[in-house]
């Protein structure tokens, strides 16, 4: 299956009317996924055979509004998605500022060729937007872990963190590259004057920087089964813990704390008798389910 993530900002006036054909094209292709619309844009991560890729790809360049997207693209045995789902929301990224619209400005886009050069120009602050479960899963050199658990967040790490006067050139990463197209935005309404950001986002710099070249250490967080990726875009060695939603490493799940789709030694100090009862029963579904081969969604 081929994983494709993408998105763009662009004036959707009627979001509503795009969603049912797209919803049909994707079911008719074998897609999975999730797709988010809004007035601000589109925003996603969906997975399928090369055709039904293309199919897609297809129908977003004949659209008027949604050709050029930039897309990020990897490969999985099978599909990381259990289902298609097409929501309408708000924002296609939130991050709880309505002044906040990429389309008035943006900082300037870094090149995953150029990302390097950025990343060790000492006069650079490095901040990496994700969240924390997401950068201590991997991280490049020398960036900042603001230590957000939510990217609404992120604007108060800005007001509380940084000062436009001492931190002149900054530069910022996140996954698929969406979330920096906000932050970035923000921060240049704040009064910072350089703000870079990594075009395309992790994925793409996994993509196309040799790994022999690559400034990126450790693994990188992705929202669907897999859970991780490597270097070479495959999945990685974390699962997720299917009690706090929080990955694992291998050294985790060596932990007496740890007991498969219940607990984890990040949750399990904080977790209830009742949240335990519940992950046990939805553990002794997945195991029923397999016992019929058949998929448990959420196993």
């Amino acid at each position: 299956m081929i994983v494709l993530t993408f998105y763009k900002f662009v004036t959707l006036p009627k979001v509503s009317k795009i969603k049912a054909p797209l919803l049909k094209l994707c079911k008719s292709n074998d897609i999975m996924g999730t797709i988010l619309l809004g007035a601000e844009g589109i925003n996603g991560t969906i997975s399928g055979p090369e055709a039904g890729i293309d199919a897609i790809k297809a129908y977003f360049e004949a659209h008027p509004l949604l050709s050029g997207i930039d897309y990020k693209l990897s490969s999985y045995p099978k599909h990381p998605f259990y289902r298609i789902k097409i929501k309408i929301k708000k924002e296609i990224v939130t991050i709880g500022r309505q002044e906040v619209d990429p389309q008035a400005g943006v900082g300037t886009y870094v090149e995953a060729k150029d990302w390097n050069a950025l990343l060790e120009d000492p006069e650079v602050f490095v901040v990496d937007t994700r969240n924390i479960y997401e950068y201590d899963v991997g991280t490049f050199k020398n960036a900042v872990n603001p230590e957000t658990t939510n990217f609404v967040e992120f604007p108060d790490y800005v007001q509380s963190q940084l000062d436009p006067a001492k931190h002149k050139k900054v530069a910022m990463f996140c996954t698929g590259g969406i979330r920096c197209e906000k932050a970035s935005s923000y921060m240049l309404q704040q009064g910072f004057e350089e703000v870079y950001h990594l075009k395309g986002g992790i994925l793409k710099y996994l993509q196309d920087v040799p790994e022999q070249e690559s400034l990126w250490q450790g693994e990188c967080f992705v929202f669907d089964n897999r859970v991780t990726v490597d270097h070479k875009l495959q999945k990685g060695s974390y699962e997720l813990c299917h009690a706090c939603r929080h990955p694992v490493s291998q050294q985790d799940m060596q932990s007496e704390h740890y007991v498969q789709n219940i607990s984890c030694p990040h949750c399990n100090e904080g977790q209830t008798q009742r949240n335990r009862e519940r992950a046990a029963e939805r553990a002794k579904q997945i195991e029923l389910a397999k016992s019929r081969g058949e998929q448990h969604i959420g196993g």
